[in-house]
């Protein structure tokens, strides 16, 4: 199997190691690995549909489609009384692990969407962990980009580099 039919997965920062509740995530990625080496081009709510049962039995909130009453509001700022004054929404989020996902496809490098989920979920109230899953390679019509190797470079360099200081425990790269 090459490395562009499998799940890849980077931990960061490097000098931790994936806790339970992360390793679990990998494990619903595995768990529909079979089903994407098919070699089918996939839109990201595609993917997120097939592993919906599996982060569901690990207990998050998976969006379900693109009405109001579907998509995963994750908190930013509070008003008077409480009231959510912003809120982003997240393609799954475990309110008990604290711990947001985002499942992107063609648009996760070509237009910075994952820089987009980074900046959102150091935004989002009580997130602790980012998990973005991203294709391995893209095939944008006869240009091919290698997006998990791609952003695996950009979350290497912002987190050696240590000029930027996340508020979170860790971010989870996934490739697929």
């Amino acid at each position: 199997m090459s490395i562009l039919n499998m799940i890849n997965f980077q931990f960061f920062p490097r000098s931790h190691g994936v806790t339970p509740e992360i390793q679990a995530v990998i494990d619903c990625f595995k768990k529909i690995e079979i089903t994407l080496e098919d070699g089918i081009h996939r839109v990201s709510n595609d993917v997120l549909a097939l592993l919906r049962p599996h982060l569901e039995a690990c207990g998050y909130n998976v969006e379900r489609g693109k009405g109001r009453d579907e998509k995963i509001d994750v908190p930013v700022l509070f008003g008077e009384n409480n009231i959510i004054d912003k809120s982003f929404y997240a393609d799954a989020f475990n309110k008990a692990h604290n711990i947001v996902i985002e499942v992107e496809a063609g648009r996760a490098v070509r237009n910075n969407q994952f820089l987009k989920d980074i900046f959102q979920a150091c935004m989002m109230f009580d997130v602790e962990y980012l998990v973005i899953a991203v294709l391995n390679e893209y095939d944008g019509g006869g240009v091919v980009s290698h997006d998990y190797r791609e952003v695996k470079t950009f979350l290497e360099t912002l987190y050696i580099s240590n000029r930027l200081k996340l508020p979170l425990k860790g971010i989870l790269l996934i490739g697929y």
